[in-house]
């Protein structure tokens, strides 16, 4: 007998206690962290900024504090302005100011110029080193996204296990590893009690079939207890269904860990070859043709995807000259399952009904020979189970269009 695994460990608490009103102020929290980080980046690149204007102004100061003429023997001569040395006094010194003024604007317009390829520069930096601060200060968020996705595989075991400063992301992970915790324990209590459930309810209807099948055998059995016998055969067998689909629909809620590659068109036709002397018996032809759509998944629950899709076209068809039609195809990257079928007019508002176990067209509950009215739910379960969907619509003229997608 194997050796029961060991729980895991419980995540390590808070160091600090939430009700303190003191000492979560005190904790480095990711608020703090951050304000600090990207306060002080901001603060070194406004010195960087200031130190380099305060340069470029003291040279453009520098510049424009040089006069552009000379005085020569009473004259005055410039390689940038033009003066009128025969002009008199007021014009000549208007012409000075101006020649002046448009130096100073020069410089300016340089310094301007400066300043902003100077800015943009620093700009560029601060956002790629934020980048980079905010991607490290950040991580932990992406180990806890990959921890997530791992769990949502259906791989319990997993936990985050974060360690570093007592903040709000090491909070969060630990809260996430306890509730991990939770799930693994409610998911591993929950298939014992499928496995045991599986024991305990299928012996006895066998049990049940096994002494009804010998009473029947008995030729000298009076025929008012072999039709006793033939009807509660009939009604256990029925709950032999009921317990099957019931086991199957707890065990494909959950995602499909090992996967071989499987054709549908296979599934498909062997489902139709499985409910072919029924579809025969009421009159029901098949139809279709069933091209290669391979995919990635547990070949038994597929099949029963298309079995039970089949199964209710059967079943739930026209008295006479019903068909149904099934097709497998591959469509942008998909496999996809058609099943239609003739039949009785379904409303579009009771479409989602049909899908909730125990629910049938007009019917709350199971109380026909048709099924025990888990087909359609155990459906959509192993379609999910196997990162698919299932959608079914009316069709024109009476019946349903079935049709099963499932990634490649």
């Amino acid at each position: 007998m194997a050796a029961t695994p060991a729980p895991p460990q419980a995540p390590p608490k808070p160091t600090w206690d939430p009700r303190d009103p003191v000492r979560p102020l005190l904790r480095p929290t990711i608020r703090i962290r951050l304000t600090l980080l990207y306060g002080g980046m901001f603060l070194i690149a406004g010195i960087l900024l200031l130190s380099i204007i305060y340069l470029l102004a003291a040279q453009a100061l520098h510049i424009g504090s040089e006069l552009p003429f000379k005085i020569v023997q009473g004259k005055v001569t410039s390689e940038v302005c033009n003066f009128p040395n025969d002009a008199p006094a007021t014009e000549f010194n208007a012409a000075m100011n101006s020649c002046v003024n448009e130096q100073r604007q020069h410089a300016l317009d340089d310094l301007l110029r400066r300043s902003l390829f100077a800015l943009l520069g620093l700009s560029i930096i601060a956002f790629a080193f934020g980048y980079a601060m905010a991607g490290r200060v950040l991580s932990p968020l992406g180990r806890i996204t990959r921890t997530a996705r791992q769990v949502a595989g259906s791989d319990l075991a997993r936990r985050i296990e974060l360690d570093g400063p007592d903040d709000e992301l090491k909070e969060l992970a630990d809260t996430f590893d306890e509730m991990l915790e939770r799930l693994e324990r409610a998911f591993t209590a929950q298939q014992r009690f499928v496995a045991n459930a599986s024991h305990e309810l299928r012996t006895p209807l066998a049990i049940n079939r096994t002494l009804l099948e010998v009473h029947l055998s008995d030729p000298g059995a009076p025929v008012e207890l072999q039709q006793l016998g033939k009807t509660l055969l009939a009604t256990n067998e029925r709950s032999e269904q009921l317990v099957e689909g019931l086991l199957l629909l707890a065990r494909s809620d959950n995602q499909i860990i090992e996967r071989k590659p499987v054709d549908l068109a296979e599934v498909a036709s062997r489902a139709v070859d499985q409910v072919h002397a029924e579809a025969e018996a009421k009159g029901v032809e098949f139809r279709g043709e069933r091209a290669a759509a391979v995919v990635q998944g547990n070949g038994v629950l597929l099949e029963r995807i298309a079995l039970n899709l089949v199964q209710n076209a059967v079943r739930y068809n026209v008295p006479q000259d019903g068909w149904v039609e099934v097709t497998t195809e591959t469509q942008h990257g998909q496999a996809v399952l058609v099943v239609s079928n003739t039949g009785p007019v379904v409303p579009a508002y009771e479409i989602d009904n049909l899908f909730e176990p125990f629910r049938r067209l007009r019917q709350e509950r199971t109380g026909s020979d048709k099924g025990v009215g888990l087909g359609l739910s155990i459906a959509r379960s192993v379609a999910r189970a196997h990162g698919g969907r299932i959608i079914a619509e009316p069709r024109e003229g009476g019946g349903l269009v079935m049709r099963v997608t499932l990634p490649i």
